[in-house]
């Protein structure tokens, strides 16, 4: 072999090893109970782009360590550990066209574990004067050591609604997840629910939408099962609020005029009771959004927590030092996961108008005007990587509905269609 080939040869297979790599996608599994590498868990390639289909699975090897040939479809993907049972995805999310690495942490699974505990409820309610609409986010840390997750058949979580309501629908949302319907079993005594949804390390979060017969007034009789360090509830203007011990509550300034009480350090079997009478309801997000009312923002963002109202955060007092000031964080957090896993009005609207919206927004010349409304302050690139990331929430939600018969075909392809274009575009402002 002449000097020259032999230079040739060594030129080209950087090259060549280069473009193999961009060819697959690899990755790592560690077990974070362990801290060592996920050996011989089964991993899975799926497209978001094709409902969710499976393209490719594997094994970790001994050193954790997994790679799937690269598909055709330059759509984004998902990656998927199971291991005991229970599904681990990125903490990024779904892998975007470009990216061909993956790093998961899964974990190993117990009935029970020391370290859990709920960190808030947050019941949110409204009424036409005829109904009254609740919806009621519970956050549930788990703070094991070692780290394991939760598993049960019975259920790894309980709760109860108040007498005569009727369950609307139960979403579930594990740390750096996206949120996704579960199924609530009716157990003894009456209005008790258990559901059976992994409680992996961190924080879960539960959200629970009901409606119950309303005559203007009715009384509520909460006692948490266990320690809550934040007991929140929320009313629109129009409605009242009156407690059995006014002393265990606070109250949240709000510019809005909506009602937002807190009690905090609640123990286990104290009596929260407490009256709503009146009718009002919570303005919608588009509402919000131009009429300066709360709500805040629509993906439960960063604007959401700046926008310091209820719904999107909570404003502090002018005058008066704030009590909960060291509090606020963590409910902000709590209201923006309200309106991203739906907004209030679940009994009233179906995912077709969800999706009609979306696919409105992805009509010519609206994307853009999409992209720049998220933070119109913000540089032009900055603007399309926050859609893009919401487009990646919405695009996987999309496939969880679709997989679970919850939207129909129609309904798909403009939803679909939709978010397509929008990222398309937000792609390109990327790049240039």
């Amino acid at each position: 072999m002449s000097f020259r080939r032999l230079l040739l040869i060594t030129a080209i297979l950087p090259l060549l090893a280069s473009f193999a790599a961009a060819q697959t996608i690899t990755g790592t599994a560690m077990n974070g109970t362990t801290g060592k590498p996920a050996a011989g868990d089964a991993i899975t390639l799926l497209a978001l782009s094709q409902g969710m289909q499976e393209l490719s699975s594997t094994k970790t090897d001994a050193q954790g360590r997994f790679s799937f040939p690269a598909p055709a479809d330059k759509g984004p993907h998902m990656v998927r550990a199971t291991h005991q049972g229970v599904n681990y995805f990125p903490q990024g999310g779904p892998l975007m066209p470009g990216t061909t690495t993956a790093e998961l942490t899964v974990y190993d699974s117990a009935k029970k574990v020391d370290g859990i505990s709920q960190t808030v409820e947050v019941d949110r309610l409204q009424s036409d004067g005829k109904q009254l609409q609740g919806i009621v986010l519970y956050a549930i840390a788990n703070q094991s050591q070692p780290p394991r997750t939760v598993v049960d058949d019975k259920g790894t979580f309980q709760l109860v609604l108040p007498e005569g309501a009727e369950l609307e629908s139960v979403q579930a949302k594990g740390p750096g997840g996206q949120p996704i319907a579960v199924e609530a079993a009716a157990t003894s005594p009456k209005n008790h629910y258990a559901i059976s949804y992994p409680l992996r390390p961190g924080e879960t979060q539960f959200q629970i939408a009901y409606h119950m017969p309303y005559s203007g007034e009715t009384s509520f009789s909460p006692k948490p099962s266990t320690d809550v360090q934040h007991f929140v509830v929320m009313l629109p203007k129009g409605m009242t609020f009156a407690a059995k011990n006014p002393q265990q509550f606070q109250t949240m300034p709000d510019k809005s005029g909506s009602i937002v009480m807190v009690a905090t350090n609640v123990k286990p079997g104290q009596d929260l009771s407490f009256r709503v009478g009146g009718a009002g309801v919570f303005q919608e997000e588009g509402q919000a959004a131009q009429g300066g009312g709360d709500g805040g923002d629509a993906m439960g963002g960063q604007a959401a927590v700046n926008d310091n109202r209820p719904g999107g955060g909570l404003g502090a007092p002018i005058d008066a030092p704030d009590p909960l000031h060291g509090y606020r964080a963590y409910i902000l957090g709590a209201f923006a996961l309200v309106l991203v896993m739906g907004g209030f009005y679940v009994v009233s609207k179906s995912n077709a108008t969800r999706y009609a919206a979306v696919a409105g927004a992805g009509s010519p010349g609206t994307a853009a005007d999409f992209a720049d409304s998220i933070d119109p302050a913000a540089p032009p690139r900055d603007r399309s990587a926050l859609l893009l990331e919401a487009m990646k929430d919405e695009l996987f939600q999309l496939e969880v509905d679709r997989q679970q018969g919850r939207i129909g075909p129609d309904e798909y392809a403009k939803a679909k269609a939709a978010l397509d274009e929008t990222m398309k575009r937000a792609l390109a402002r990327t790049k240039a």
